[in-house]
């Protein structure tokens, strides 16, 4: 199972960006998907998941803001993030459960700065 993300980049505080999330290796329509985050000097946090079914969970401090979505037919996780905040700055990575384990892509770097 491999993971690769993509998307990440510098953003202006207000402005979007769009991470992508492409997995391979198997079909993974049964298996739960999601980007947790990480900024310098904090702990590992959970942004959004998306379960098989579709249904979405969110930290508070994105609701509103960002959206998570899947394409299980592309093996794909989106993650649409819009009015960004200078606290949104963090390296996000996307994971999803397989058979019972956790399979991480590598970090794309999101910062949000004037």
């Amino acid at each position: 199972v491999q993971l690769q993300a993509s998307g990440g980049g510098l953003v202006q505080p207000g402005g979007s960006l769009r991470l992508s999330c492409a997995a391979s290796g198997s079909s993974f329509s049964n298996s739960a998907m999601g980007w947790y985050r990480q900024a310098p000097g904090k702990q590992r946090e959970l942004v959004a998941l998306i379960t098989s079914g579709g249904g979405t969970n969110y930290v508070d401090s994105v609701k509103g803001r960002f959206t998570i979505s899947r394409d299980n037919a592309e093996n794909t996780v989106v993650l649409q993030m819009s009015s960004l905040k200078p606290e949104d700055t963090a390296a996000y990575y996307c994971y999803l459960i397989h058979m019972g384990r956790y399979y991480w892509g590598q970090g794309t770097l999101v910062t949000v700065s004037s």
